[in-house]
């Protein structure tokens, strides 16, 4: 078991590191909580709660480490809380949204119920999107942080607390996973192989 050494800071030491060290990785962080949500709200969300919590544990953070694996730790260990939190939650339904909705005139309209044919609507066209969309949360999470945000082997194993030949073998597995999936759409493209 590692042992986290604290570090100690000024006032004006943890504004000078959260400004220098964890802001220039916010648009990083949104990019990667809003490819583990699908919503732009609840990427937002993800991204302030991860930054709190940066904020009030940044003795932990220890200077002259990689931020941003730091961060992108600290984010994906929220969305999973988050997620194991309202996985036990029933679901809600908002009935004032209801009620205003079918008080309005857009009543007549046809409406889908399905919330994930919503979001992937305005996606339509974008294949590769779609096909690193579909994929098991823990190969996008992979594919993500490998090949999007340029994370090494290292990094990626701290970031998501797993061994390294994990890491290697999970991305394997994602890349052929969506190597399939993309494989008529590479075909119309004009590639072979």
């Amino acid at each position: 078991m590692s042992e986290t050494r604290r570090q100690s800071y000024s006032q004006m030491e943890k504004e000078k590191t959260f400004e220098k060290e964890f802001l220039p990785h916010i648009d990083s962080m949104y990019n990667f909580a809003y490819r583990l949500t699908f919503d732009e709200d609840d990427a937002k969300d993800l991204v302030q709660d991860t930054y709190l919590k940066a904020y009030r544990f940044i003795e932990s953070f220890e200077k002259g480490t990689n931020a941003k694996a730091w961060l992108f730790r600290i984010l994906k260990n929220s969305f999973i809380n988050d997620f194991r939190k309202k996985s036990k939650q029933p679901s809600k339904v908002d009935y004032q949204e209801v009620e205003t909705f079918y008080n309005s005139e857009d009543v007549d309209q046809s409406i889908t119920t399905d919330l994930r044919i919503e979001t992937v609507q305005d996606m339509i066209g974008d294949e590769i999107s779609n096909a690193l969309n579909s994929l098991d949360v823990d190969f996008r999470t992979v594919i993500i942080l490998c090949d999007l945000e340029g994370f090494k082997y290292d990094e990626m194993a701290k970031i998501l607390d797993i061994p390294i030949g994990t890491v290697r073998s999970r991305l394997h597995r994602a890349r052929n996973l969506l190597k399939e999936r993309l494989s008529d759409y590479a075909k119309k493209m004009g590639y072979k192989n």
